[in-house]
Order: C-alpha cells, then sequence, then structure tokens
C-alpha cells in the first residue's frame, strides 16, 4: 500500500494541519458595483428595466448581500439605469442594514402585508416605464408567481433573468479565481490526511467526521460544505449509498468533499486502493485518468461545453465503455461550473453549445462506473484565460499514488 494511504491517526493528522485561509481577500463593493453594472447592460439590450434578485449565491453575488432564502421574500430591485431597492420584513431591517456593501434604500412590509405587492409599488415609482421585469430564476414558484399576480394589469411583462445572471457569473475574475484556488489547495491539504487516517474497519462517517474537523483546522469557519466518503461496491454510486459500508482491506476509496472560503467552493474527488487493487480496477482508474485528460485537451477557449463532453465519451467509448449513459462507463455529464454555487454555468454536457470562454471554471470529472464492483472519479477543476484550461489542482498519477 502506498506510503500516502494509512498509517496515522485523527488526531496526529489534525495537530499538523495548519490554517491556511490566511490573505484570502473576500469580494470588495467596487467588484459588486461592476457586476450591477454589467447586469444592468445586459437587461438594457434585452428591454428590461428592472430585475428582482432573490435571496441566495445571485443576490450574493452582485449585493454582497449573504441571505438564505426562506418563506420570507427577501432580494433587490435592481433599475437598468441605476439604482438599487432592498425589500425584506420590516422585523429584518436592522440585520439587513448590516449586511449592506451597495447601498440602496431598504423597503419594507409587516408580517400581515404582502411582499409582492410592495415589489410591484416600486416598479410602478421612479420613473420607470412597464418594460419586462426579468426575475431571478432561483426563486421559488410562490416568489414569482406572487409577483407576476401583483403586476398583472400594468402591461409589464415577467421574464427569466438567467441568460444576463448566467452570463455574468460564468466568467470569473482574477479576484473569484484566486478564491477558488486557496479553497481547492485546503481541500487538497485535507484530502491527503484524511488518506493517511484509513485503518481497517474505519467508517465511512469517522472519516467524513475528521475530514469536517480538517477543513475547520485549514481555515474554513464552517468546515465541510458537503463530503461523501465511499468503500468497496459503494464506490459505484455517484452520490452515495443510504449505509455506507466499513472498510476492508483491498477496498477502492472514493472520497469526494470541499469547503467554502468566503463563500467560493472548492470540490475534489480522489479514488484509491486501500491495499492492492486488482488489474481490471487499475485499468478502469487508468481509463479515468485519461479520459479526463481528454477532456482537459478539449477545454480549448471558443469551443462549445457540449464538445468535451463528446471527446470524453469518443475515449470511453473507444475503451468499451458505455455508449452514451450506459454502464459500464459514465453516467452523468463530464463536469460543472462552480464559484459560489458547487454546480453552476457552464455545464459540460453534450449539445450544450455554451462557449467557453476566459474566466469560466469547471470540473472535470468523467466518473466510470463498473455497477456491482466498483467505480473511479477524479474530480478536478479549471479555470479557463485565453490560452486554455489551467488546473486548479494537479490531477492524481496513479491508483496508489492519488496526490
Amino acid at each position: 500500500m502506498s506510503a500516502q494511504i494509512g498509517g496515522s491517526t485523527a488526531q496526529q493528522e489534525l495537530s499538523k494541519l495548519t490554517d491556511m485561509s490566511g490573505g484570502a481577500v473576500p469580494i470588495g463593493a467596487a467588484e459588486h458595483e461592476s457586476r450591477l453594472d454589467r447586469l444592468r447592460g445586459l437587461m438594457r439590450a434585452k428591454g428590461q428595466d428592472a430585475a428582482f434578485l432573490y435571496a441566495g449565491t445571485n443576490l450574493h453575488y452582485f449585493t454582497g448581500v449573504e441571505w438564505k432564502p426562506s418563506e420570507r421574500l427577501v432580494g433587490a430591485l435592481v433599475s437598468a439605469d441605476g439604482g438599487i431597492d432592498y425589500v425584506a420584513p420590516e422585523f429584518e431591517r436592522g440585520t439587513l442594514q448590516g449586511f449592506l456593501q451597495i447601498e440602496g434604500a431598504i423597503h419594507c412590509w409587516e408580517e400581515h402585508e404582502s411582499p409582492f405587492d410592495l415589489v410591484a409599488k416600486l416598479l410602478s415609482g421612479g420613473g420607470r416605464s412597464n418594460a419586462a421585469l426579468a426575475i431571478d430564476e432561483t426563486a421559488p414558484f410562490f416568489i414569482s408567481e406572487g409577483i407576476r399576480q401583483a403586476i398583472a394589469g400594468t402591461g409589464r411583462a415577467l421574464v427569466g433573468a438567467g441568460d444576463a445572471v448566467d452570463s455574468c457569473r460564468m466568467r470569473k475574475s482574477p479576484a473569484e479565481i484566486a478564491l477558488i484556488r486557496q479553497a481547492m489547495n485546503m481541500t487538497m491539504e485535507v484530502q491527503r490526511s484524511a488518506a493517511r487516517i484509513l485503518r481497517p474497519g474505519i467508517s465511512a462517517g469517522e472519516v467524513s467526521e475528521f475530514i469536517h474537523a480538517a477543513h475547520k483546522a485549514v481555515g474554513s469557519p464552517t468546515g465541510s460544505y458537503f463530503c461523501i466518503v465511499l468503500f468497496g461496491p459503494d464506490t459505484a454510486f455517484p452520490h452515495g449509498v443510504k449505509t455506507p459500508k466499513p472498510l476492508e482491506a483491498d477496498d477502492l476509496v472514493l472520497v469526494d468533499t470541499g469547503c467554502k472560503l468566503h463563500g467560493y467552493i472548492s470540490d475534489i474527488t480522489r479514488t484509491y486502493s486501500f491495499g492492492t487493487p486488482t488489474p481490471h480496477q487499475e485499468k478502469v482508474w487508468r481509463d479515468e485518468r485519461a479520459a479526463q485528460q481528454a477532456g482537459f485537451d478539449a477545454a480549448r477557449a471558443g469551443a462549445a461545453c457540449g464538445s468535451v463532453d463528446d471527446a470524453v465519451r469518443r475515449f470511453i467509448e473507444s475503451e468499451n465503455y458505455g455508449p452514451d449513459y450506459k454502464l459500464p462507463g459514465l453516467g452523468h455529464r463530464t463536469g460543472h461550473g462552480i464559484g459560489l454555487d458547487i454546480h453552476e454555468a457552464p455545464y459540460l454536457v453534450k449539445n450544450n453549445q455554451t462557449i467557453l470562454d476566459a474566466g469560466m471554471c469547471f470540473s472535470i470529472e468523467p466518473m466510470l462506473c463498473v455497477p456491482g464492483a466498483f467505480g473511479v472519479r477524479l474530480e478536478d477543476h479549471v479555470y479557463m484565460d485565453e490560452s486554455g484550461p489551467n488546473w486548479f489542482t494537479e490531477p492524481g498519477r496513479t491508483i496508489d499514488d492519488p496526490f
């Protein structure tokens, strides 16, 4: 077994970890203002005079306000010609004020009042026309329907803001890329430590608890953003099983985890052997790594996202997997974008004609699943610049040299 795997304890590994978050700079007000300017330009080009951003990562991305969605409407009304109005419950006024990075009026509703009527009232004022209102497509149905009913009869159309929002969020700034890189480095260190605590009989839950504590130790205040730990046949299930089995000698190990740093997410998967891999396991691991490289090589600036998935499938089908999504083979898309959300545009999936461009950040993770036996997923992310893709983290080398 590799020296990278086993031979230590959780206490020993935690004692060696240090805070790696130093120097990380959160996104500032100036960058939020530039994002709003870009959004407003896209709105004007589409004939929209206002956009409603709902609580969650879109509100965070454009305004810096971190607010979890709930049954109470909280959001921001962005005018195409400048200005921003925040909407929130009256009892949350003071709390919201403390989160503001971009100045704007706060308009509040009492518990017995309709927040949708308040949004409609704001839309009718300020000299706005009755052009289309673009609504955040992450808003739940009751929000969009409530606003639609409130503006009925005004002649104002309600349209989705998804294209404009995605166009902004897909292209990361240098500051965003720096935060993602730092978060990825933190998680890679945690992955290495997690491999060293493995022993026969350890449970997936125990490893997950260690990874959560380790993410805190390297500087992510909330620990793991998510964690999947799988052993042996369980590794054939991309997102896990109801009751994970404990680790046994010669099992394959799959660990998929990440953390947050100033809102930006890391996400790394490693698969390796706890013992001696079989020739079949070694071949599938090598094929997985080659498929990942095929995706990287196809991710050229100006290429369509779908072409990356096509290149991966051409390779794995040449090795007698599939075809298409059939197993043994790759049962899901090749990759997903990452940023404030763990899955966001762009998506590397068949027929996606979105053009790869500088600033885009996404995973390349063409997992190979062998039902009833095992699965191998190697997940690293890249960021695009004018010359092409760049790894955030270096891919693994072999099944027993995964880091």
